[in-house]
């Protein structure tokens, strides 16, 4: 077992270390989808992530839980790579704070100093979570649909296509089969995605086939929720597209992006059954 990866020693921080944060530019993945640097955002956004190993020490050494949820807008110049976000938040676990408010104010700095945006931070007692429940996606299951599908294919744009003899409808379209692969490390990223429209009746079959086509691609999580939106943006031509994934928990935190084209509500964070 011990030439085995399985076996090898994972080195994690025993004191507090702001440096572990490493930023990701989003311009770089966004050139891929031809959006230039300073030019104008197609969509507004916020990327929810949920950390449920937060850990400090009270000013008697006493070891504090809690769980949180970080806002990062999706303007923000960086994203931040997440396992360095969850070695930045072990690192938390032998420092002390005054209370949980120094908690919240410190990381709201580290993490808004990395991403180069403001970001929220709310620090929620387990107690409060408990309450809080479990919910699902509300909207036409796509998953239902009986098709052969070649899982091995890429995701293929052309694949998104509209019901031109029927007018403008106002729809939601989700599905529990949207998985990718992360870009740093190779494992899998399991996810649901939630598509609201308006326009012309989107083709389903089309859409899941092009959400399963995700399987093989190595893509950070924003990465792919933008993918999706501009792709259907361009060849759907909604006038109106919100496109939301809630991806299942990995080392302690999930990431869940929204991205829309018109003053639509931010997602309620509830966290779904596979998170």
């Amino acid at each position: 077992m011990a030439t085995l990866p399985l076996g090898q020693n994972s080195s994690y921080p025993d004191q507090y270390n702001p440096s572990l944060l490493f930023p990701i530019p989003r311009s770089e993945n966004r050139l891929k989808l031809n959006i230039q640097p300073n030019q104008a955002l197609p969509f507004i956004g916020v990327d929810l992530w949920n950390a449920f190993e937060l850990s400090w020490l009270n000013q008697r050494g006493k070891p504090q839980i809690a769980l949180a949820e970080f806002q990062i807008p999706a303007d923000s110049p960086n994203m931040i790579e997440s396992k360095s976000f969850k070695l930045y938040l072990n690192s938390l676990n032998n420092a002390r704070f005054e209370d949980v408010n120094e908690v919240k104010e410190k990381i709201t700095t580290d993490l808004s100093m990395v991403a180069g945006r403001k970001i929220l931070t709310r620090i929620i007692s387990t107690e409060f979570a408990a309450k809080k429940g479990i919910q699902k996606m509300d909207g036409v299951l796509l998953d239902r649909l009986d098709i052969e599908i070649d899982p091995y294919l890429a995701a293929d744009p052309t694949l998104l296509e509209v019901n031109a003899s029927f007018g403008p409808v106002e729809q939601c379209l989700v599905s529990h089969l949207l998985k990718s692969n992360c870009p740093v490390t190779g494992q899998p990223d399991w996810a649901s995605v939630q598509i609201r429209y308006q326009g012309r009746p989107i083709l389903e079959e089309g859409l899941l086939r092009y959400l399963i086509g995700f399987r093989q691609l190595g893509e950070f999580h924003e990465h792919c929720v933008e993918t999706i939106f501009c792709d259907i943006k361009r060849q759907c031509k909604p006038e109106k597209l919100s496109v939301y994934a809630r991806y299942t928990r990995r080392g302690g935190l999930d990431i869940n992006p929204f991205r829309t084209d018109h003053n639509a509500p931010w997602p309620d964070n509830t966290r779904h059954a596979r998170q």
